[in-house]
Parts: structure tokens; sequence; C-alpha cells
């Protein structure tokens, strides 16, 4: 008994140095339980979250497989982005704000959404649109429109600006050419995104070259009053697409996506497109 009675002071002795009575089993059972419900739970959101998100036609880390994948989604005729039928086609509908590269009776509708800065539009402007307008514009096949994305920047969205301020005067697609030609030229002497090359000085100057009323077109430029129609492009092109990404081509309302993973391959696939749907409209 002298032997459990110094067991049990030393217990004690052992407890009251620890801070206090110990917890039994039991009591610690429901703490961790609830624990362990809360990083099921967690972990579970987590998992629907990265599930419901590597799906989207926004995805980034996608965009090799999107690659790969071009040519065989414009012959399926995959619907674009993520928005319905309806609202697809009610944003693809050509309107008079639409400057139309061709015939306007042409069957085959092609709508490229763009950025001036990005040097993939660029590259599609000086490689593919020749292409689409030798065999398919000037033959009466094909008309082609061109839309604002611009997201790589402010001067995005200035020289977009003074392109809308140009289709004022009936001459869009004319500073566009000319807006990417400057542009091929400020990037092969090292230029990039954002380098202060789009100015208002360098917009007046094309604007005089293409003989636009210069007064007129200086007051929309400064005054940024085209933006509207900028802003309305880029969020139709940001519902259709699910994201930012240009160029991006819609070919009789299926999207064709031209992202710089294997640029070349991916405008292949726009010019099969292109010829599916003009043999089909046969």
């Amino acid at each position: 008994m002298e032997q459990e009675s110094m067991e049990e002071e030393v217990v004690i002795a052992e407890t009251e140095a620890a801070g206090g009575p110990q917890k039994s089993k039991r009591d610690m059972i429901l703490p961790l339980s609830i624990l362990m419900a809360a990083m099921m739970i967690a972990g579970a959101l987590v998992f629907a979250t990265l599930y419901k998100g590597g799906g989207g036609n926004g995805n980034a880390g996608g965009a090799g497989n999107a690659s790969a994948a071009a040519g065989t989604q414009a012959a399926a005729g995959a619907q674009a982005g993520t928005a319905s039928a309806t609202t697809t086609a009610a944003i693809l509908a050509l309107g008079p704000r639409d400057a139309i590269l061709g015939d306007p009776n042409a069957p085959v509708t092609v709508i490229e959404y763009g950025d001036y800065q990005c040097p993939f539009c660029a590259d599609y402007f000086q490689k593919l649109e020749p292409v689409i307008k030798q065999q398919y514009i000037n033959t009466g096949k094909v008309k082609m429109v061109f839309r604002d994305l611009p997201f790589l920047g402010a001067e995005s969205v200035v020289a977009a600006n003074a392109a809308q301020c140009a289709e004022d005067q009936n001459a869009l697609w004319a500073y566009h050419d000319a807006l990417y030609t400057a542009k091929l030229a400020d990037d092969a002497k090292g230029g990039g995104e954002q380098d202060g090359f789009f100015t208002k000085a360098l917009f007046l100057s094309i604007a005089s070259q293409l003989h636009l009323n210069t007064t007129t077109f200086a007051a929309c430029v400064s005054n940024n009053a085209d933006a509207g129609y900028v802003a309305q492009e880029k969020s139709g092109a940001e519902t259709l697409i699910g994201g930012d990404s240009t160029p991006t081509t819609f070919v009789n309302g299926v999207m064709v996506t031209v992202d710089g993973q294997g640029a070349g391959d991916d405008q292949t696939a726009v010019l099969q497109a292109i010829a599916a749907a003009v043999s089909a409209a046969k």
C-alpha cells in the first residue's frame, strides 16, 4: 500500500509539473475527428475547383494540347468557348460597325480577334492573311472581319482605339495593316510589348499617310471617342473564348485558336477550316 501510495504521489507530481490533469484518449478523439473531417472537406473542395478549372478554354496549361488538336477541332466543328449557341451566334453576327474585307455576300465568314501588340498576331498578319486574301477573299469565297481583343497593356488599347477612329472614315483595314507593319519593324529592332512604340504621333503619321481627315482623326484619338466599340468587342471575345487569347479565328462560327504554341500548325488548321467551310458551301 505504501508503494502504491508513493506511485500515486509520483503520478500526481508529474501531472502537476506538466501543467494540469492529463486528457484521456477518449477526450482527444472528438477534436481529432473534427480536424480530420475538416481536412477531407477542404481537400474535396480543392479537387472540385481544380477539376472544373482544368476543362476551361482559358486554361494556359492546356495550350499545347489545344494546339495539337486544333485541326481536329476545326474539322469536328467544336462549339466556341463556354457560351451558349444563341449567345455565340449573337456575338458573331456581323453588324454595321464591322469592316468587311471582301465580298459581303461571300458564303464563308472569317472573324479574327487580335491585339496590335501581339507578336503572334503580327505573324498571322504577315504569313496567314496574304494566303487567305489570295486564295479565298479575292476569289469571292470568303469575307473577313477583324475585331479587337486588346489585353497586353495600355498601348494595345490606344492602338485599337486609333484603328477604330480610322474605321470612322472607312479605313480600318488599311490602318490595321499599317499598324502591324509598323509594329513588325519595331519588333525587328528589338522592340516588344509596352515599349512606348504606339504613340499619338505615330497614329497621326499613319492617318496622314492614308490621307484621312487628320483633324477629325486627332480629335477622335485624343478623346478616346471609340473606346466603347473597343470594349464591346473585347467583352464579346472574352465571352466566346473564355479568356484572353490572340489571335483567335472563327470560321463560320467555329473557333480555331492560334496561340503561339506551334503557331505554324495552328495557322495550317485555320486554312484547313476555311477550306472545309468553302467546300461545304458549294
